[in-house]
């Protein structure tokens, strides 16, 4: 008798909980009707791919919009490996490298770890340097943006 109660109620609780689904156009099967800035559009389905943005091959040095903001990278990096083994980024911004490049060296703060002890090469937390530096592309921008810098950098 106990078990026939258990599963008439855990029937009831299940039945009561399921969400009533209509029929409106708006939901779909994967995205539950949910707008997103790609529109109302099935999780599933494959945009057609955007053209590569345009990076100018070599420009001036780009202006910070706020303080400690990461340099932005102003020439292109195509082809540029940045991995485990290697990192082109140091070919030319390095201690070493940086002089007869004409290039910026690299912050040292680059080479602090995070207690604040200070290594002879780059600290592998800011090895990866595009997790913060990216180049500037020609691109129309995605959504409407109304920030201004900081008025001590402009």
């Amino acid at each position: 008798m106990k078990k026939i109660l258990t599963a008439i109620l855990t029937a009831s609780i299940i039945a009561l909980s399921s969400p009533a689904w209509s029929n409106d156009d708006a939901l779909t099967s994967n995205n539950g009707g949910v707008s997103s800035l790609r529109g109302l559009y099935e999780i599933s389905d494959v945009n057609k791919a955007e053209d590569l943005k345009r990076v100018q091959r070599e420009q001036q040095l780009i202006d910070r919009n706020y303080v400690q903001q990461p340099p932005m990278i102003p020439h292109s990096i195509r082809g540029y490996q940045v991995n485990l083994n290697a990192n082109k980024c140091l070919a030319c911004h390095s201690f070493k490298n940086a002089g007869e490049m004409g290039a910026t060296k690299i912050s040292v703060t680059h080479f602090e770890t995070r207690s604040g002890t200070t290594l002879s090469d780059v600290s592998p937390r800011r090895y990866f340097c595009l997790q913060c530096h990216v180049t500037q592309a020609d691109a129309k921008p995605l959504v409407e943006n109304t920030f201004t810098p900081v008025h001590s950098l402009r």
